[in-house]
């Protein structure tokens, strides 16, 4: 699926089962929940806290769908193509970047 086939099954989704978008700012506020969920899998899974029984059934592959999901939405609302978006963005990174990493002694072997 490409990232404007994507865009156009969220509004379907949206338009049918979901009835309509959420305003912008609820859609943002959804967001930073879900990115939170998203936040708490990774502190408990690759970082330092430990999962509590109420953990057990998480699944960070569904987490990060919702976060795509809710980014989507947003992108609809506010009337980004987001496959351009990307690609603007990985130009302006790439000449922003061209040496940056790779002078970085951080990031040596």
């Amino acid at each position: 699926m490409t990232i404007k086939e994507a865009q156009q099954l969220v509004d379907q989704w949206i338009n049918t089962t979901g009835i309509r978008y959420f305003n912008e700012l609820t859609n943002t506020a959804i967001l930073m929940e879900e990115v939170g969920e998203v936040a708490r899998i990774m502190a408990r899974q690759y970082g330092e806290q430990s999962f509590k029984k109420s953990d057990t059934e998480v699944n960070l592959a569904d987490e990060m769908a919702d976060v795509l999901f809710v980014l989507i939405c947003l992108a609809n609302q506010t009337g980004i193509d987001l496959t351009h978006a990307l690609n603007k963005n990985l130009e302006k990174k790439s000449i922003r970047d061209a040496d940056r990493h790779r002078n970085n002694e951080k990031l040596k072997p």
